[in-house]
């Protein structure tokens, strides 16, 4: 049982790391909606010239994993990703976060109108010279009375990308997903709208985490007015058929980032 108050005094849990990162968990004040689902975040806090890792880690890494299995009162807790950023460690490609980063969360009570204990193990990995594991614990209890992580907060939710249909977004648009290649060395190309001249970057996940697909790379596709992505058809599980499968892409490009599935027919 929950015995907690119904408004925590604190808004966030102490920092659990070390030296190169750290972990914690901040929390949002109730919403006036009656068993509205709350919001928090999971922080992780990093040295200068270390990074952690996205969902999918690109070429390598390993990617965060979140567990919320003590908490109490908590029916559901959702992880939401903040647009990450490509990383180039050696000779390969990930895709990460280099600054401090944090991972809203949405959490849905088991008994709407009783506080929420949110317990959390976190075990990601962290990058500076070298790559290494990295763990921690964080409880705090939801709602809080405070306002202090707000401002935070939103930012990051900010930063998830939209989910939109293929050549919908304002200002960034996936226009266009397509194969091309033989049999043996097949491609998928990707066309993005955005403003010429832009930084734009294009991530790609598979139907399932055991899909382990090249992170994609900007060709030239003069006088299109397009930017121009393609990656081999690389990193499918054993017997996985690319006929009919479904890719989540995710563009970025400066504050504006959108997600979209597209199916391989």
């Amino acid at each position: 049982m929950v015995t907690a108050p119904a408004w925590a005094d604190e808004d966030a849990s102490p920092w659990d790391g070390n030296a190169h990162s750290a972990v914690r968990l901040i929390g949002a004040s109730r919403s006036e909606a009656a068993g509205a689902t709350l919001r928090g975040g999971i922080e992780i806090k990093l040295a200068p010239g270390w990074s952690t890792y996205w969902r999918y880690p690109g070429d390598a890494g390993v990617p965060p994993r979140f567990d919320f299995s003590g908490s109490q009162n908590a029916a559901d807790v959702t992880v939401l990703w903040p647009a990450p950023k490509g990383l180039s460690e050696a000779e390969s490609r990930s895709i990460g976060y280099v600054d401090d980063v944090i991972f809203p969360l949405r959490i849905a009570p088991r008994e709407p109108g009783k506080p929420v204990v949110l317990v959390l193990n976190a075990d990601y990995a962290v990058c500076g010279q070298l790559c290494i594991p990295a763990t921690g614990k964080a409880t705090l209890t939801l709602p809080v009375s405070t306002r202090t992580q707000e401002a935070a907060l939103l930012r990051s939710e900010a930063r998830v990308p939209k989910r939109v249909a293929i050549g919908r977004g304002e200002g960034l648009a996936i226009t266009a997903v397509g194969r091309r290649g033989a049999s043996g060395h097949p491609q998928v190309v990707v066309d993005v709208a955005a403003p010429l001249g832009a930084n734009v970057a294009l991530f790609a996940e598979g139907p399932n985490p055991e899909w382990a697909l090249p992170v994609p790379r900007e060709v030239p596709n003069p006088g299109s007015g397009l930017h121009h992505f393609a990656f081999d058809l690389e990193g499918l599980p054993p017997g996985a058929s690319i006929e009919g499968a479904t890719l989540k892409l995710t563009a970025v490009c400066g504050d504006k980032a959108i997600e979209v599935e597209a199916r391989l027919d």
